[in-house]
């Protein structure tokens, strides 16, 4: 089998379940070009792993003019009909107004080239992670090209502007789409036709759980983690705000942020404001390596977020045996166990936030349960190797005309998927 990948921008240090999804199939036999719209910025590339894939990718932009105008020109002379179905599909599915015109005649431009480019390889099957712009472009490369689509839907943003993003469409065209979560496929089904319903799928992304050891947890629990993107989604105000009411009991308290983004300077001037400055550490974006190093060094780890789709840096803290403290939003109930796994708060509620966090603070008991617990479940349903065997599963089936069941059952293989460590 020879598949396509394309996202809008590959590698980046906060996508790291698409390397992992991307080396699992290749290591079950599956030949995978990696496609991105953008490069990353270099501050993405913060491992091996991401230069090595990156290395591999090839890149839609800047585009070359000639190789644009050739593209499109092979195409509109092998089918004249085809080109022209594509070009009132990108018609069809603009955004309002002139600037949504403009961008899908850029989309349009884009997809000739990922479509020309994937007839040339001989590539039989395009995937697309996110489905917003890229997955436009995705949408149309596959009209254009005549070859078939599929993508994974995560959230939250694209349920935000739905009908911007003609996620029926997509559904509609798709051969099948993976969903992250059942909250994430139910967001589907609200605006996909019922006829469609059995093409969405539950593929979680997952993690290795082997590459983590467990923490062990012993006396107060003082050290805290925060691992994401530094944008006001991520509620990183209510989190520090929470802190601000811990440090009078617990001086003691450190928090690590990992990560950067368009706030990271307001977070650090409202940590200096809260008086927290000896207790946050900002560290910037960090290597897979470097993320498992600091969950070695964890207590607790803490999410505030107002949206999400299932978080993996969630999965990669239960799979180190450290419970969590996050908000009760999307599909996070799905992997976090409330009162199990660790706890679930309401989102904005930095009083609720501190409470749980002290909870788990005072007691290294609970801790080391619940981590255990965590740890139990991220190795029985967020297993990068279950979850590729399926994906590989139910590519097979859908190429190939056969029906797969929502969630696909476990899927065993004699040897491991073996990622980069």
């Amino acid at each position: 089998m020879r598949i396509a990948y394309l996202t809008g921008e590959y590698p980046r240090a906060t996508d790291t379940f698409i390397q992992r999804e991307v080396m699992g199939l290749r290591a079950l036999g599956v030949e995978v070009q990696t496609f991105s719209i953008r490069r990353p910025g270099e501050e993405h590339l913060v491992g091996e792993e991401q230069k090595s894939e990156a290395a591999q990718t090839v890149y839609i932009l800047p585009p070359n003019p000639l190789k644009l105008v050739k593209a499109h020109l092979s195409l509109l002379l092998r089918s004249l009909g085809r080109y022209l179905r594509s070009l009132k599909l990108a018609w069809s599915t603009r955004q309002p107004g002139l600037r949504g015109l403009a961008y899908q005649l850029f989309y349009f431009l884009e997809a000739g080239i990922l479509a020309q480019e994937i007839q040339a390889q001989q590539i039989e099957h395009l995937h697309n992670h996110l489905a917003t712009s890229s997955g436009t472009v995705a949408m149309l490369a596959a009209e254009l090209g005549d070859f078939t689509f599929s993508f994974t839907l995560h959230g939250p943003y694209i349920f935000f502007e739905p009908e911007r993003w003609r996620l029926d469409e997509k559904i509609q065209r798709s051969r099948f789409v993976c969903c992250i979560s059942h909250y994430c496929r139910s967001q589907g089904m609200v605006f996909a036709p019922e006829s469609v319903w059995n093409r969405m799928h539950i593929i979680h992304c997952g993690i290795d759980p082997s590459l983590f050891e467990p923490v062990t947890h012993e006396g107060i629990g003082h050290r805290l983690l925060f691992v994401g993107r530094l944008a006001a989604v991520k509620g990183l105000p209510i989190l520090l705000e929470s802190l601000a009411k811990l440090v009078s009991t617990y001086p003691e308290l450190e928090l690590t942020v990992v990560g950067d983004g368009p706030d990271r300077t307001a977070l650090e001037e409202r940590t200096a404001t809260l008086g927290l400055t000896s207790q946050v550490k900002f560290v910037g974006y960090q290597s897979q390596a470097e993320v498992r190093q600091h969950l070695q060094q964890t207590d607790v780890f803490v999410m505030a977020s107002f949206a999400e789709g299932v978080p993996v840096v969630l999965m990669e803290a239960l799979a180190a045996g450290v419970p969590v403290v996050a908000t009760q939003i999307a599909g996070v109930g799905e992997l976090v166990e409330n009162g199990v796994s660790g706890y679930l708060v309401p989102p904005g509620d930095a009083e609720s936030l501190a409470d749980q966090i002290r909870s788990l603070v005072a007691n290294p008991e609970l801790r080391s349960r619940m981590g255990s617990a965590g740890r139990a479940k991220v190795f029985q349903d967020f297993n990068i190797h279950h979850e590729v065997a399926r994906l590989h599963r139910l590519m097979q089936n859908a190429l190939s005309g056969k029906e797969s069941p929502i969630r696909i059952e476990q899927i065993e293989s004699s040897e491991p998927v073996q990622l980069h460590r």
